[in-house]
């Protein structure tokens, strides 16, 4: 009997661990966004404090949102994302780049890099949580009436990937696809002033 018990107790010391190794329940992993989702209600408060809203943006015409940062990287491929939103918002696409960083920094970076589109900070990195992300950058195109067209995830200052997005927007908008490689290589950088200070 004892010998009994004791192959009994073995046997459940085994199972028990099998159910034990997974904390989450199925119903509650969540799966991350593909192509033809319907893009995630998502608002966020621009640099005045005006709400940017998704839904609203996508009504009017197809949307470019840029899950980015400040890094070398990043700053790099934004001269490709800047030929893009150039290339093509006269076709009706709207660019949100919504920024890791403090509001401090990226305050002053707007206005070193001549930013024109619509830009936001989410320091906590919320918009991640609810783009299902972790990927800095991701790049989401979202067609007019918010079905997600692309996703594009990764640093790439070489910007073959910005014209890889550059024809899936041309693709939306109905328009001529634009090298925005070519055309961001083709300009001098963005360069900042500097003040020389006096000894």
């Amino acid at each position: 009997m004892l010998r009994t018990v004791a192959s009994a107790m073995l046997l459940l010391a085994c199972i028990v661990p099998a159910f034990a190794a997974d904390p989450v329940p199925a119903a509650k992993v969540e799966k991350k966004f593909a192509v033809g989702d319907q893009a995630p209600e998502f608002k966020i408060k621009d640099a005045a404090g005006k709400v940017i809203d998704l839904a609203e943006l996508t009504k009017k015409g197809p949307v470019l949102v840029r899950l980015t940062c400040g890094c070398s990287g990043c700053d790099k491929e934004l001269a490709y994302f800047k030929e893009i939103d150039a290339a093509y918002k006269d076709q009706g696409l709207t660019s949100l780049l919504i920024f890791k960083e403090p509001d401090t920094k990226i305050a002053k970076y707007a206005v070193d890099k001549k930013l024109g589109m619509l830009y936001a900070v989410d320091s906590k990195g919320d918009s991640w949580k609810v783009f299902q992300t972790t990927a800095m950058p991701t790049n989401f195109l979202i067609s007019k009436g918010g079905k997600i067209s692309s996703i594009a995830a990764g640093c790439d200052p070489s910007g073959l990937l910005a014209n890889k997005v550059s024809e899936k927007a041309a693709k939306v908008v109905g328009a001529a696809v634009v090298d925005v490689k070519k055309q961001a290589d083709a300009k001098p950088a963005d360069k900042v002033e500097t003040k020389e200070v006096k000894k």
